[in-house]
């Protein structure tokens, strides 16, 4: 069974920095790929970041500059490096992961969620 599983998350002030990162394990084929998305209370989900097979990127505006995407393929984990924290970061953060195990077709996979809070 395929599990996603994240850790890094904390509380810290603004200005600071926080490193996510996310670990997929499991009979797993290909990821196709991975990444980040955050809830903050009373809002819907948001993309924050995305890294593909590919290379390819993708942050959402309100990160870009501040946030960076990375992964370590050989051990099918990402990373979210998050610089110059701000209030509004806080949230959330939850591991996708769009990949296909080894026993079924390709689908959406997301971890169990850890929190990062930005406060002074």
């Amino acid at each position: 069974q395929v599990q996603l599983v994240e850790s890094g998350g904390g509380s810290v002030q603004p200005g600071e920095s926080l490193r996510l990162s996310c670990a997929a394990s499991g009979r797993i084929v290909s990821i196709n790929a991975m990444g980040w998305y955050r809830q903050a209370p009373g809002k819907q989900r948001e993309l924050v970041a995305m890294l593909t097979r590919g290379g390819s990127t993708n942050y959402a505006d309100s990160v870009k500059g501040r946030f960076t995407i990375s992964r370590d393929s050989a051990k099918n984990t990402v990373y979210l490096q998050m610089d110059s924290l701000k209030p509004e970061d806080t949230a959330i953060y939850y591991c996708n992961a769009y990949l296909t195990p080894l026993s079924g077709w390709s689908s959406n996979y997301w971890g169990q969620g850890t929190q990062v809070t930005v406060s002074s």
